[in-house]
């Protein structure tokens, strides 16, 4: 492997060391072994750079939705889609 993989053997009561996130996040590919098998590579996130826009407006000038009509009891309506599936 070079100079930038990194592999690792767990078995079933391990688990990731802050060690190993910290090889990850300087750019190292972790390879995760079951045994001998591969089952995952974690790898360094690379996102793209944030995009910073200025507000169009202010929160105070966006208007809020009107109130519903009729209240409404969550409960009852999580419990009437259960009773349907």
């Amino acid at each position: 492997m070079g100079p930038f993989n990194l592999s690792v053997t767990f078995l079933p009561h391990q688990h990731l060391t802050s060690r190993d996130l910290r090889s990850v996040r300087n750019g190292r590919t972790l390879t995760v072994l079951d045994r001998d098998t591969t089952v995952a590579r974690i790898v360094p996130y690379a996102a793209p750079p944030l995009e910073i826009r200025k507000a169009q407006r202010r929160v105070r000038d966006v208007k809020l939705p009107p109130k519903p009509a009729k209240r409404t009891d969550s409960v009852a309506v999580l419990l009437e889609d259960r009773r349907r599936r």
